[in-house]
């Protein structure tokens, strides 16, 4: 499963490159707030992106910028709420993995994704980091291994919901490494990382943003990181292929899009000010 963050963005300016026409100027937005709707609850890596990007874009603009929480069913419902929203820019989903992969799984969704919305700009790309409750009975992925083929079944891991990078990077450690675990879908990474913490499921492959706290804390056990080469954020945490699944390439994405119909022109104002905003020196460091 990998994300390409080069990609992302490429299909971003591609979209826009499309010449679609529309009547607002540029100039001339915004003139009052802007929502965000993140389609998750609050403390997950789409919440943080979000509002890191929505208080960079607040001071950018002069203008409110307010992040809304509208999670369910996977980030269906968030993303139903903005497609059925005007086309004028104030509204605009902060979209995950999830929705890209909804199409395959989901075949009733609301709205069709790509006559629904026109994308905006690429976010951020993060870490997989499988973690685990501290009783579970292994130190390293071979010693987890081993485990979970002695017991089929036995071991569950929690997901941020069906479909997205928590979920998808669980059922590829599965395939690879030919083992039985229960899938257990959350509205968000914040309540799975919940479930993991009080021994509800075992397991989680978290991304990075909801790992690192609980890994600093000495709050889970750390096993593996699903990037190919060993992440900046946790240098010391082997990778999955250094612990023997090869092929493995785990990631959990965030990107923006708008109701279709939006005016080049402020796709445009929306995109430039979200690259600044992530090339902001302390956005990047957080």
């Amino acid at each position: 499963m990998r994300i390409d963050r080069r990609g992302v963005v490429a299909a971003g300016v591609a979209a826009l490159a499309l010449g679609r026409t529309g009547g607002a100027r540029a100039d001339a937005f915004p003139t009052r707030r802007v929502t965000l709707i993140v389609p998750f609850p609050p403390g997950g890596p789409v919440d943080i992106t979000a509002r890191e990007i929505g208080a960079k874009l607040a001071e950018t603009w002069k203008q409110p910028v307010i992040i809304e929480n509208r999670p369910g069913a996977d980030g269906v419902i968030g993303a139903q709420t903005v497609a059925a929203s005007a086309p004028d820019g104030y509204t605009v989903l902060v979209c995950s993995i999830h929705h890209t992969v909804h199409p395959s799984l989901k075949p009733r969704l609301p709205y069709d994704l790509r006559k629904a919305f026109v994308p905006v700009s690429g976010g951020a790309v993060f870490p997989i980091i499988l973690v685990g409750n501290k009783s579970v009975p292994a130190v390293d992925v071979a010693g987890l291994v081993a485990y979970a083929k002695a017991n089929p079944g036995k071991l569950s891991f929690g997901s941020a919901g069906v479909g997205g990078g928590t979920h998808l990077a669980g059922e590829m450690f599965k395939s690879l490494a030919g083992v039985d675990l229960l899938h257990v879908a959350h509205r968000g990474s914040a309540p799975a990382m919940t479930s993991v913490l009080g021994g509800h499921v075992q397991l989680m492959f978290a991304d990075g943003p909801t790992a690192l706290p609980q890994m600093e804390a000495g709050s889970v056990k750390v096993f593996a990181v699903g990037s190919p080469r060993r992440s900046d954020l946790a240098p010391n945490v082997p990778t999955m292929i250094e612990s023997g699944l090869a092929g493995y390439e785990a990631y959990s994405w965030a990107g923006l899009l708008a109701p279709a119909g939006t005016p080049d022109p402020v796709v445009r104002t929306i995109n430039a000010a979200v690259v600044a905003a992530l090339g902001d020196p302390d956005v990047k460091a957080r």
